[in-house]
């Protein structure tokens, strides 16, 4: 059940509630369960059964995959509202992926035969769910044609605007964004080796744009990093 009425209006606000009306999404939030996790706790582990998915209401979950190697390949990072898991819910088969906290987080874990029900009852709530799944395939389709047709530092310039939109506050005139991330993974997240990813940071710095901290970054002149991401 949840805690309190803001972690309620959090989850309302996951494309998987897109409208719902107020009984039906309370009448579904009854049957979810809460999970917090501690910074560094596995969500699930990459070759897990799908038998659940999960919305964040608080926190930022991590997504990644292990190569053969034993190296770290980050695959995005979930903040609130975003839904995690929910592949394999509808493609059942192994995770493709390790979840596990960046920070202190807490999630709402809805199971595959209480989704399936619901669904069965509330066909036209499908039409959100698919439009939340194609919007997934759309920013993963972007990012592809990045690592085809921009270059590094365009890349380093998008990957801190979309941080920035999903994680950024504004503190005395300029937007912070604490992502929480490693330079490693920032690397990871733009497909990119973290010298040449610190070179781009260390340019845009130099240029007045941003300056960069551990695991966050102000951001000064978002108009001028929007232009050099084209």
């Amino acid at each position: 059940m949840p805690q309190s009425p803001r972690e309620v209006q959090l989850l309302r606000s996951s494309p998987l509630f897109g409208g719902m009306d107020a009984d039906s999404a309370r009448s579904l939030i009854e049957q979810m369960t809460r999970i917090e996790l501690t910074r560094g706790e596995v969500l699930f582990n990459e070759g897990d059964l799908g038998q659940a998915m999960f919305i964040i209401v608080k926190g930022k979950i991590k997504l990644a995959r292990t190569a053969r190697d034993g190296r770290e390949n980050l695959l995005g990072l979930l903040g609130v509202g975003d839904m995690a898991g929910e592949l394999s819910v509808f493609d059942p088969g192994p995770r493709v992926s390790r979840a596990h906290a960046v920070e202190d987080s807490v999630v709402y874990e809805l199971p595959k035969e209480i989704l399936d029900r619901w669904l069965d009852d509330h066909l036209e709530m499908s039409r959100h769910l698919l439009r939340a799944l194609a919007q997934r395939i759309r920013r993963l389709s972007n990012s592809m044609a990045d690592l085809v047709f921009s270059d590094v530092p365009g890349r380093v310039a998008k990957a801190i605007l979309d941080l920035g939109h999903r994680f950024g506050r504004m503190e005395r005139g300029h937007i912070t964004v604490r992502h929480g991330l490693t330079q490693e993974e920032l690397a990871q997240l733009v497909g990119a080796s973290r010298e040449t990813v610190n070179k781009a940071l260390a340019e845009f710095a130099s240029r007045g744009w941003i300056d960069v901290h551990i695991g966050a970054v102000d951001v000064y002149e978002p108009e001028r990093l929007r232009a050099r991401s084209r």
